[in-house]
């Protein structure tokens, strides 16, 4: 279904405003001159996929997600490494 030039620019002018408030969190208190610039949602899915990475969702309880949380902020890679990497060595040991 088509849809009328006057939804379109709607969703052109939604899409633009999201964008600006998008910048102007980022930059709020200096903040962006202490980050990496940031990829959006779609980039960021063709880098992981070109990677071989997968979304994989799953719950936890609180005190072993705050443990992760701590061990994360040491760790070179971050969260999804770690998690990755905490993975591979306990199904290596059960095997």
């Amino acid at each position: 279904m088509a849809m009328k030039k006057f939804d379109l620019e709607k969703n052109k002018a939604l899409k633009l405003g999201n964008q600006m408030k998008q910048t102007l969190a980022a930059d709020r208190f200096g903040k962006a001159s202490t980050q990496q610039p940031q990829l959006d949602r779609r980039e960021q899915r063709k880098l992981d996929q070109a990677m071989g990475l997968v979304p994989f969702a799953c719950k936890l309880p609180q005190a072993l997600v705050d443990q992760l949380k701590e061990r994360a902020a040491t760790h070179p890679e971050g969260m999804n490494a770690l998690v990755a990497e905490l993975l591979v060595n306990g199904l290596a040991a059960s095997a």
